[in-house]
């Protein structure tokens, strides 16, 4: 359990008494990263309506309209709309912004002012920079990229800051790390807010993981994994499909065709968990699926997940979500007005 606490300390709550989330705004300025920016676009920007997921009010905003150079010579954006659209948003997104100098002062208020009326805000990568210029970094948990850690420390004293995680929820304030992360933190919101089905509606159209096990951790000293063997995504597959069926280290090695002590480590390093700790989170996510969508008792719920128990699905449920089942069904639980027809 060891390697997976840093992940959990930063589990958030998944219930908020905010409004339901419907306008997003992504804030640029001059320096932009392009992919961090086109990530949240994807997550909040695309109509997928016609899938039951809900769209957004979204716009992207500059401090001044018009040309935004971007980090990418010769690439730049056109912005129609300026800082006074932040301030009917409900959810504001920060991409990969310059490191190197303090934020534009314009930024900085209206981050400010956003905050205080109760906005949330959402920073990718170096985008928490941005955050601790405005001082809403301070006396508060968040992360970045791994190799940033150093620097943001260093110019915001006052930040509590994690390197181990793919992103960190403190309420109001949701940072995430490198580019990829900054989609669970995106797919972490859409599951707070509207609920597991609907995140792994958007997750499979991104074709992306829904929830990502692990932390950044494991990027920092081998980014590139030292192994040559074929991957374990069949077996990983397979896993996916068969989760109410019991499953050991050493059956899962068998079928991989490999001793134990080589499955586990090969698992890790190609998943950056156990597969205890692998199989126990998907099993969670299919239960959230399922007490979400059906009225199934929670000893069925159970049973479907793979759990060899209630109680020991109570117990893990309630450790990974910081939850019960029971609440989490009666807070996430659809009404029977909005169950989609036929």
């Amino acid at each position: 359990m060891a390697e997976l606490s840093p992940i959990l300390d930063f589990l958030p709550t998944y219930w908020h008494d905010g409004p339901v989330l419907k306008n997003v705004a992504v804030l640029v300025y001059p320096g932009v990263a392009p992919f961090e920016l086109g990530v949240l676009c994807e997550a909040w920007g695309l109509d997928r309506e016609d899938q039951g997921v809900p769209s957004f009010d979204f716009a992207v905003c500059a401090p001044e309209r018009g040309r935004v150079p971007t980090s990418l010579p010769g690439f730049a954006l056109e912005v129609s709309e300026g800082l006074d659209r932040l301030e009917a948003a409900d959810l504001i997104c920060l991409p990969a912004m310059p490191r190197h100098e303090p934020a534009p002062r314009p930024v900085v208020e209206a981050l400010r002012a956003a905050h205080e009326r109760g906005a949330r805000l959402l920073s990718v990568c170096s985008g928490a920079f941005v955050l601790g210029s405005a001082g809403l970094l301070d006396h508060r948990r968040c992360t970045t990229h791994w190799r940033y850690v150093d620097e943001l420390a260093e110019r915001f004293p006052l930040a509590d800051i994690d390197c181990d995680v793919l992103y960190v929820d403190d309420g109001s304030i949701i940072t995430s790390a490198g580019s990829a992360a900054g989609l669970d933190a995106c797919l972490h919101i859409i599951r707070q807010e509207f609920g597991a089905g609907v995140a792994a509606t958007v997750a499979r159209r991104m074709v992306v993981a829904p929830h990502r096990d692990g932390g950044q951790a494991q990027f920092i000293e081998s980014p590139v994994p030292d192994f040559t063997a074929d991957t374990l995504q069949p077996l990983i597959d397979w896993m996916s499909s068969h989760l109410h069926e019991p499953m050991t280290v050493e059956t899962l090695a068998a079928r991989a065709v490999m001793s134990p002590r080589t499955f586990a480590r090969r698992f890790k390093a190609e998943t950056g968990t156990t597969p205890y700790h692998w199989i126990t989170n998907q099993r969670v996510l299919l239960a959230e699926r399922l007490l979400e969508e059906s009225d199934e008792t929670i000893e069925r719920v159970a049973a479907r997940s793979g759990f060899s128990n209630a109680t020991a699905f109570r117990h893990h449920f309630s450790r990974l979500r910081g939850t019960s089942p029971q609440r989490y069904r009666r807070l996430f639980r659809a009404p029977a007005s909005a169950q989609p027809a036929g």
